[in-house]
């Protein structure tokens, strides 16, 4: 199938979207009203002029075909990517009523052609100079092996200097910890930082958020004051853990590591994707479901501040590609590898569970990491329903159900999964964790797009 023959839904469209503001304002720009000159082609180039408050009109090119995501361009002065005009440019292409018809590639115009022809001659050299470069010597193995020897020595330093200061807490009570204020967190993190554990400074920042932060704040510091000394016992003490829980401790102290596995080749469905957003970077969590080997992978992509991160992929298509796994018990994060096409619509869902049977699976994985703070879950059958000042999800057949997550219950994705479900039950995907599940992604009972909840 050519990449013309993909017609995007409208959800699938606004996914994209870097934030509400541009999600409104890409919709509004969804008719054929403001456009003129629009093609696509079989390669799967979409282009088109939009008319703004410019003396001309903005020109617009989306490469739909690329394998890991659309990729836009845009002559407007914004800086979010994808822009509202490529938004709209692909709404109105996703219509399928002609408003962007089919040319041939001759007929793109010289604007667009010679950014397509630049960009794909770009992609050309980059994997040659890959390939090129994949032959080169590697660094000299005692010199890599004494790095990390002093990074490790470094980090162990660190954490015995947590310790004691996590000691000094409890002996003098957790009240104190609502006195001293932020400071002294942000002093201990940076030091978690001299010592290059990113791992053990982001833990520390959010003890610091958590002093003073609400009714119950002792409790819950309490709770990650443990997982943090826990962590802390678990890096002195790694030669003594099986090699799997040991790599799940160097990975939570900030020591990554290549991915090991071997690439798993597979039809990936786009189950959901969202931004975490902190000062210094944005990183995109994409969550795939492999068709054939029913494994549910995560992928990280990431970008500086205030920039969505480049990987983009639309929820409800299937991916051709390989994926390999990072080492540690329980990780689901994999790398994306080779693909070989681009995402295509497809009608399979992954198998869901029942409420119990997801907090059991939650429950499970904690043996392999205790510090996972939800799994992957696809809920099957259940209904949303008010629980006092909160909400939940009911099992229709049953009569268990799972608790929203505080943050859920905030977002507009819970009024979209409430207008779906009208009652009856619906398929669900999304994160089931100690806070409770973070609805994601729905379908209908029947046959239906996904409907991206985040």
């Amino acid at each position: 199938m050519t990449q013309q023959g993909v017609r995007w839904t409208t959800d699938q469209v606004l996914a994209l979207a870097p934030d509400a503001m541009s999600r409104k304002a890409g919709s509004k720009l969804g008719s054929a009203g403001p456009w003129s000159g629009t093609g696509s082609s079989e390669e799967g180039a979409v282009w088109g002029l939009c008319r703004g408050s410019g003396s001309g009109p903005y020109r617009t090119v989306v490469d739909v075909a690329d394998a890991s995501g659309p990729v836009y361009t845009c002559s407007c002065p914004s800086r979010k990517s994808p822009c509202k005009h490529a938004l709209g440019l692909l709404l109105l292409w996703s219509g399928g009523d002609g408003s962007v018809p089919a040319r041939a590639e001759a007929q793109a115009p010289d604007w667009a052609e010679r950014w397509l022809a630049a960009r794909r001659g770009r992609t050309r050299g980059e994997g040659g100079a890959a390939a090129e470069g994949s032959g080169a010597g590697s660094a000299d193995p005692e010199a890599a092996r004494r790095r990390a020897e002093r990074r490790a020595e470094r980090i162990t330093a660190g954490a015995t200097e947590l310790e004691q200061r996590l000691t000094d807490l409890l002996r003098s009570g957790l009240a104190t910890a609502g006195r001293t204020g932020y400071g002294l967190w942000e002093e201990t993190a940076a030091r978690m930082v001299d010592a290059q554990a990113p791992g053990l400074a982001a833990r520390v920042r959010e003890l610091g958020a958590l002093a003073g932060s609400g009714p119950g704040w002792p409790v819950r510091l309490l709770e990650e004051c443990a997982l943090l000394h826990l962590l802390d016992q678990g890096w002195l003490h790694r030669e003594h853990l099986p090699a799997a829980l040991a790599a799940t401790v160097r990975t939570r102290v900030g020591l990554t590591r290549p991915p090991d596995g071997p690439p798993l080749r597979d039809d990936w469905l786009v189950l959901a994707q969202y931004d975490v957003s902190d000062p210094k970077l944005t990183t995109r969590r994409i969550w795939l479901h492999g068709v054939a080997s029913d494994r549910t992978a995560l992928v990280l992509s990431y970008g500086p501040a205030g920039r969505a991160p480049d990987l983009n992929l639309p929820i409800g298509l299937a991916l051709d590609a390989e994926v390999s796994a990072y080492p540690g018990a329980g990780q689901r994060r994999a790398a994306l590898g080779e693909q070989f096409g681009p995402p295509v619509p497809t009608a399979v869902r992954p198998a869901g569970v029942t409420t119990a049977e997801a907090a059991a699976r939650y429950g499970s994985a904690l043996r392999d990491d205790p510090w996972l703070e939800s799994v992957p879950v696809t809920l099957d059958g259940v209904v949303p329903t008010p629980d006092g000042a909160s909400w939940q999800l009911a099992d229709a057949d049953g009569d268990t159900a799972l608790p929203l997550a505080p943050s859920a219950t905030a977002r507009p994705g819970l009024w979209r999964l409430v207008a779906l479900s009208g009652g009856g039950p619906v398929t669900v995907f999304g994160e089931c964790g100690h806070r409770g599940f973070t609805p994601l992604t729905a379908w209908p009972q029947a046959p239906g797009e996904a409907v991206p909840l985040c």
